[in-house]
């Protein structure tokens, strides 16, 4: 290695004891930082001599880069920043899996549990019926890519509109479960805190059980669409219990 070293002490004129030859910490710490800058780079331990002289250089590494380029990279970020010149054979590179903190692990971890598990909205959609005053509405979910759609007609007013929405979603929960049903029980339209919110009573069976489920969902866009949350509201954890593998 030649040129000035930043990792070693500045040499005085008259001797000094032995403890003053070891080498600067800070300027072991100050190489480190500059390559955990660079890219891939995860972490970077620089070894050095009693005379500060730079021994050995580890660094883990990203999978996927090239070794080589990473060595270059290191070379040239020493030289250019530290004027340190070292041997790319001091240099050893270890290559991991992506690492994140295991904060981000956890979250990362139940984002996509909660989104395999849960029942997805997908679309809702209303056509005239053949008769008058009616309305068709269709409900399409989906889970784990599966996609279902039911529809119901009904009056063709805001709360003809909720009641149809929420059987049509009723129904096609039940073509998710397979070996349960769920019943429509109450739906009402509240005026509450200066919104319009839409409550839904359902009614969960399976074999000799039965239990009855609430939910509720401010109206934003539509009564139609309000309702169909209240049920998701109601029945998630119910039908996620019960629903296939």
């Amino acid at each position: 290695m030649t040129g000035p070293n930043p990792l070693r002490q500045p040499e005085g004129g008259a001797a000094k004891p032995a403890v003053d030859a070891m080498p600067d910490p800070w300027g072991v710490r100050r190489a480190e930082n500059l390559l955990t800058t660079l890219e891939g780079v995860l972490s970077a331990r620089v070894v050095t001599t009693p005379l500060g002289e730079v021994s050995e250089i580890h660094i883990l590494a990203q999978a996927g880069l090239q070794p080589k380029q990473l060595v270059r990279n290191i070379e040239s970020a020493l030289l250019a920043h530290l004027g340190l010149k070292v041997d790319h054979r001091k240099i050893s590179i270890a290559q991991t899996a992506e690492v994140k903190p295991i904060e981000t692990l956890e979250k990362t971890v139940v984002r996509d549990r909660a989104m395999h598990r849960a029942v997805l909205f997908e679309n809702l959609t209303a056509r005239a019926s053949g008769r008058a005053l009616r309305v068709i509405l269709s409900v399409t979910l989906s889970v784990g890519g599966r996609q279902e759609t039911a529809e119901e007609e009904a009056t063709d007013t805001p709360r003809g509109r909720a009641e149809g929405a929420a059987r049509a979603t009723v129904g096609v929960l039940e073509r998710l479960l397979e070996k349960y049903s769920l019943v429509i029980e109450s739906i009402q339209v509240v005026d509450a805190v200066d919104r319009s919110v839409v409550f839904v009573a359902v009614q969960g069976m399976g074999g000799r059980d039965a239990v009855l489920l609430t939910g509720t969902a401010e109206i934003r866009q539509s009564p139609e669409r309000a309702a169909v949350f209240a049920v998701l509201d109601a029945t998630n954890r119910w039908v996620d219990a019960r629903r296939p593998a």
